[in-house]
Parts: structure tokens; sequence; C-alpha cells
């Protein structure tokens, strides 16, 4: 690491101890990263989050007092600056889901190799989104389901369109990306499959990750216009 490059900050959120003693030292190991705080439930996360204002948060959805959804809903709100890195396990579809409308940055299976972990981090830090071909299947569902949903909404009542979703449906391009992820090819090979940099690519992802919180909140406000001005 250069003189330079600034350490990434983290704060480990997990209830299990070993399991939260095993992150830090894997990250303790690398130069540029430094594990300041340490949370077995999501309250101790938010105050954590709000006293050291970490870099990055690895969240674990199932802790006890406050869960991983609240939590990161609320270190969001307060420190849109902190990078929130959801680890999740495959069969978690609705908790996951509950991640992305929280306004996670990133989603990980708790199965995944060290160095996919690492590199995570690292993506972060340096404002990109990443997604893993699981979790890029399971977006790809919340979209057809949410815009399904907004589109009923819309269609009961006009006016809702209004508020802009259709502005934060997925483009052609972007649909293709997320489609290539969840078939599991690197952002390396998505670029070289479509004539694009790298770099496009990782821009593309965050912002597909952007639409896609913008487009929960949407869906969700028009449901819920639907529900208290029944037709």
């Amino acid at each position: 690491m250069s003189a330079s490059q600034p350490v990434i900050r983290v704060v480990i959120a997990e209830d299990q101890a070993q399991v939260r003693r095993g992150a830090a030292h894997l990250l303790s190991l690398e130069a540029d990263m430094e594990v300041v705080g340490q949370a077995s439930n999501g309250v101790e996360a938010v105050e954590l989050a709000q006293v050291l204002r970490p870099d990055v948060i690895l969240m674990d959805l199932h802790m006890p007092v406050k869960g991983g959804v609240a939590a990161t809903r609320e270190i969001i709100q307060l420190l849109p600056d902190t990078q929130i890195l959801v680890l999740t396990t495959l069969d978690d579809d609705e908790t996951v889901f509950e991640a992305v409308r929280a306004g996670a940055h990133a989603y990980l299976l708790k199965d995944a190799a060290e160095d996919e972990l690492l590199e995570t981090i690292r993506a972060l830090k340096r404002g990109e989104s990443r997604l893993t071909p699981q979790i890029a299947r399971k977006v790809m569902d919340q979209f057809r389901r949410l815009s399904g949903a907004a589109g009923a909404a819309g269609a009961s009542d006009p006016g809702a369109s209004s508020s802009g979703k259709n502005e934060e449906v997925l483009n052609d391009k972007e649909e293709k990306i997320l489609q290539l992820i969840s078939e599991g090819m690197s952002n390396r090979q998505i670029a070289e499959a479509m004539f694009l940099a790298e770099g496009t690519i990782k821009n593309y992802v965050s912002r597909i990750m952007e639409k896609l919180h913008a487009n929960t909140r949407i869906a969700l406000a028009l449901m819920s216009r639907g529900k208290a001005h029944p037709r």
C-alpha cells in the first residue's frame, strides 16, 4: 500500500463471536484495512457507526435487539457516506429485499471466498456497488415484481406515474448487464462481451443499485397510495 492510500476503516456487525473474530482477523492481515469496531447486535452497530464513522460496515442481517435491515436503514439515513456490505444466505429472499429497500450498497453470500470479501470492501471504498450472481438473480426478480406492482397502481391512479417511477426502470443495456452478472460473468467478461470498458461496467452496476433503491421506494409509495385510496 502506498503512503498516500488511506486505510479502509471497517466495523463488523455480527452476533456470532467466532464469525466476528474470524472476519476481524482476516481483515487485520490486509495493509489497507483496519477493523475499528465490532458490534454483536444492530443497536451496537448504529452506535459504533455514529461514533467511529467507518468507511464500510459488514452487516449481518439476523442479529438480536435490532436486526441488520433496521440498522442499515438507520445508518444510511445518519451517515450516507458509510458503505454497507450485507452478508446474507442464499435462501433469504425476503430479508435480502428488505436490505435492498434499506439502501445497502453491496451483497455477498456468507460463504463467499475471502478474496471476494476483501475485493468487495475495496470496491465499496472506491464508490462501486457489487452483486454476486445469486443476489443479481434476486434483484432481477424484485425489479420484475415491483415493476408490475407499480404499473398496476399507476393504472388505477394515472397521476401516480408523475412520481418519476418511469425514470427508474432499467434500460436495455442495464438489463443485459444484470442478466450477465446473474449468469456468473465477471465485470471484465461483461466488458469484453459488450465491447465496453471494465470501468464503464462498474459504473453501470452502481447505477443499477441506485435505481433499485429508488424503484423499491417509489413502488412502495404507489402501492401505499392504492391502499389508502381504494378504487
